[in-house]
């Protein structure tokens, strides 16, 4: 019996293979653009898939401002933070914060979705928003993908 065919491959630094990927985010729901997003940055639809390397694409995400939330999310979903004082927790919803920042309303929901450490914080910096249609990633020809088109 050959013991090699047994044997499971797995990605490292040097191996991987990273593309950059453009999504255009018009029309789309703010949380299922998010996990695909996600899934994409983790690198969940490559074939040597490893879950303890960056193993995941790079993503351009343009149009942040035409992003859609169901229901009545914009007035009742809240964004908490701290400031570090006493008395110092300060809310924003969902609609002030896409007035004061359209981007970070999309950014905050794929780093929910990302592993809380390290590599988290890794892949996160792989992640690029644009309010508007024009992103300054043209020299790395991103290609352009159908998030409808993945599962």
């Amino acid at each position: 019996m050959d013991t090699l065919s047994y044997k499971t491959v797995s990605a490292n630094k040097a191996t991987v293979t990273k593309e950059w990927v453009h999504v255009d985010a018009e029309g789309q729901t703010l949380g299922r653009l998010a996990s695909k997003v996600a899934k994409i940055l983790r690198g969940k639809y490559k074939p040597d898939f490893t879950p303890h390397v960056d193993c995941g694409d790079n993503v351009v995400i343009t149009n942040a401002e035409k992003i859609n939330l169901t229901g009545k999310k914009w007035d009742s979903k809240e964004y908490i933070r701290h400031t570090g004082y006493p008395g110092g927790q300060r809310s924003l919803t969902a609609s002030e914060l896409f007035n004061k920042a359209p981007e970070r309303l999309i950014e905050k929901a794929v780093k929910g979705m990302l592993p809380k450490n390290k590599l988290g914080a890794d892949l996160f910096r792989n992640l690029k928003v644009y309010a508007g249609s024009e992103h300054g990633q043209e020299a790395q020809k991103p290609k352009t993908i159908n998030l409808n088109d993945l599962k």
